[in-house]
């Protein structure tokens, strides 16, 4: 005996099909959010109003909310997204370029990422519990990163040996925080000159 299909019942790939279009909005939701509240915060600083992040993500301000109940938490999130996103241009670079210039361009991702971050400091120096993680998360994500470089750059030759990801992490964001005018272009200079020290010359192979 053959059961007829109930013609109010949904098929079960469309019960399935419909919180994964969810899942995909949320994601995209979230997405949108984090980037309109880096541009925000670079613009206006941590204590722009809530509305203006959610007006420029195209969502409502209860969608920023469900997703961020305390502006610490937004904060957070901005911040490790732009962590995730310099860690994770390694692996491009890695596979675009040769070793000593995937290295020099993932420098100067770098430089983006610690001048954007301008804009979070005032925050971030606060005594803040929400951010206590903050830093342990930066050198788990980026040491590993800057290390897979500087190793196949080694490997290859290309540049000296003996340095470590933690120092030219240090050295660079020193050279950033050195220059007070913001002047980008004699800071990715500065940081230039820096990866270029540690190429390999002639007279020392």
């Amino acid at each position: 005996m053959h059961t007829k299909p109930d013609p109010d019942q949904a098929p079960p790939e469309a019960d399935d099909q419909q919180p994964r279009a969810k899942r995909v909005d949320a994601q995209r939701n979230l997405q949108s959010l984090l980037q309109a509240a880096m541009d925000v915060f670079t613009q206006s600083g941590v204590d722009a109003p809530v509305r203006e992040i959610a007006e420029r993500a195209g969502v409502g301000v209860g969608t920023l909310y469900r997703h961020f109940p305390q502006r610490a938490d937004l904060i957070v999130a901005v911040m490790k997204s732009q962590i995730d996103a310099c860690a994770d241009a390694a692996a491009g670079f890695a596979g675009e370029y040769e070793p000593d210039e995937a290295l020099a361009r993932w420098m100067q991702r770098y430089v983006d990422f610690i001048l954007t971050k301008r804009g979070l400091s005032n925050a971030l120096q606060s005594d803040h519990a929400a951010y206590a993680s903050l830093p342990d998360y930066f050198y788990a994500r980026l040491r590993p990163a800057l290390a897979s470089l500087l190793q196949a750059a080694v490997d290859r030759q290309l540049i000296r040996p003996g340095y470590e990801a933690d120092e030219l992490l240090r050295a660079a964001a020193t050279l950033c925080k050195a220059n007070p005018d913001e002047d980008t272009a004699l800071t990715r200079k500065m940081v230039g000159l820096l990866v270029d020290g540690l190429r390999r010359r002639p007279e020392s192979q």
